[in-house]
């Protein structure tokens, strides 16, 4: 009964067609299930013998309703349809791994047929999502409970899970259409200057793109962490009053803020950038300047700063730093090159074509963290509430900065990497700076090749006395060479100063 049923073996794999449906409904459970757990352990320890099964059912509406609003989608809050979109980016992040793996689960399975299991695992996934934002749009939800929006939530999950298992797939939605558009755009490419189509420039660009927004994101951490520290004790009356005194009300709030961490380090990233970050209309919050009004009653918010001040201008480091390391790497792939010459080593990039990757790994930085700024923000109720996170100008300004920074530093890190082999008048030539060269001429007279000042000869096939003759040495390449050579420099100049002394001859 284990293993056959009605006679015929339970299939182990998902090679039929409807494979990457079953992947797509087991996800979706899956990600209910984790949703449903904290929420309704904490239902259950702070319920009394008062509690009704309309209190239960509310209590999975609002799993729902917080399913749903992880992947994007905007809710309404009580009878007065309040607005509520403010996404909370931890379980959307998890939601898109849960995704991204199911994805590439299914399309092991599919095989040769692993273009159509995103659509299909989408379809699996809408079928779970269907029922459970019908469920949570529906009248019955209390006077303070989140209902759904279906049309906007329906097609929030759809996209998420669709471009999630494409992704964990690796199948470009469109790639027929995108390959032709891309030979249309080769074919007029082809006639730009060599130094307008670098060889093998996408790689660093976005490479270059991907390090600067982490770095960013790092630093907007950091800074979070800071306020915490610097802050924490401001919370405390705001932790008090919302949890009541009870281990479930403080269990509940905690979870709530741990939620909301990435949506705070994305608002920390802005707020080094300079645009900061909005709290309500009329609000502003950034480095050195500060207009605020009231603001609602929830822990994280306590670390907001309440005066201005010019220290909180150094937040600019974060963004310098960002900007800098990004400039290394792709420093580092200019003077690399990607152009292979006829029978000879890759040619760098020249100082246009430097210059034109840097500008393209700015403007995708920029793009990226708009949609960070815009996943990150939301609404929270109308009116003043309506708009909170990043503006939406914060996109443009991180371009600029990682063009302001990339442009020349990525410029300066080539410079250095092409003069680096000639540092201090050195050559690759064998030459060295105390008269000796490495093709076997020493200044006592010496030769590797079995001369010497006595007349004797190392004779390699008479079988003499002498030892046999050395190979030439291997030059040094990287920072040994480089430092090899310092220390070669360093020591003929104090020769020089105190003069050198007569060699003593053997």
């Amino acid at each position: 009964m284990t293993h056959h049923l009605m006679g015929r073996p339970i299939p182990r794999g998902l090679n039929s067609s409807s494979g990457p449906i079953v992947v797509g409904i087991t996800a979706a459970l899956f990600g209910l299930a984790a949703t449903a757990l904290p929420v309704l352990v904490l239902w259950v320890v702070s319920s009394g013998p008062e509690d009704s099964a309309a209190d239960a059912g509310d209590a999975a509406r609002l799993v729902g309703g917080l399913w749903l609003l992880a992947h994007g989608g905007p809710l309404t809050r009580g009878a007065a349809a309040v607005p509520c979109s403010l996404t909370p980016l931890l379980p959307t992040l998890l939601t898109v791994l849960l995704l991204r793996r199911a994805g590439a689960r299914a399309a092991r399975s599919a095989g040769a047929r692993r273009g159509s299991v995103p659509g299909a695992l989408c379809a699996g996934y809408l079928a779970i999502a269907l029922p459970v934002t019908l469920a949570c749009s529906s009248a019955v939800v209390g006077t303070g409970g989140l209902r759904a929006r279906p049309l906007p939530d329906v097609l929030a999950v759809a996209a998420l899970a669709y471009l999630s298992a494409a992704a964990g797939a690796r199948v470009l939605p469109g790639a027929a259409r995108w390959r032709e558009q891309w030979g249309r755009w080769t074919g007029w490419a082809d006639r730009l200057p060599d130094w307008a189509r670098p060889a093998g420039a996408l790689g660093p660009l976005w490479r270059a793109a991907a390090v600067g927004v982490l770095t960013l994101a790092a630093g907007g951490a950091l800074l979070f962490a800071l306020a915490l520290l610097v802050r924490a004790d401001r919370t405390g009356p705001s932790v008090h009053s919302l949890a009541g005194g009870s281990i479930a009300g403080f269990a509940g709030l905690l979870l709530s803020c741990l939620l909301l961490v990435p949506n705070a380090v994305v608002w920390s990233a802005s707020y080094a950038l300079g645009p900061g970050f909005l709290l309500g209309a009329g609000t502003a919050v950034g480095p050195g300047r500060l207009v605020l009004g009231a603001l609602p009653n929830f822990p994280l918010l306590g670390l907001v700063p309440w005066t201005a001040s010019g220290w909180q201008r150094l937040a600019f480091v974060v963004p310098v730093l960002a900007g800098a390391v990004a400039a290394g790497l792709l420093g580092r792939a200019a003077a690399a090159g990607g152009r292979r010459a006829q029978d000879g080593p890759p040619e760098p990039w020249r100082v246009p074509t430097t210059a034109l990757v840097a500008l393209g790994s700015a403007l995708a930085a920029g793009a990226v963290v708009t949609l960070a700024g815009w996943l990150a923000g939301g609404a929270l109720g109308a009116g003043r509430m309506a708009v909170l996170g990043p503006p939406w100008w914060v996109g443009p300004v991180a371009a600029g900065w990682f063009a302001v920074l990339l442009v020349p530093g990525a410029a300066v890190v080539r410079w250095w990497r092409l003069r680096a082999p000639a540092v201090d008048g050195d050559r690759d030539d064998g030459v060295r700076d105390d008269g000796d060269r490495d093709d076997g001429v020493r200044d006592d007279g010496d030769r590797d090749d079995g001369g010497r000042d006595d007349g004797g000869r190392n004779e390699v096939d008479g079988g003499s006395d002498g030892p046999d003759e050395e190979p030439l040495p291997v030059p040094r390449r990287g920072l040994a060479d480089r430092a090899a050579r310092w220390r070669r420099t360093g020591r003929a100049g104090w020769v020089a100063l105190l003069g050198r002394l007569p060699r003593r001859r053997g």
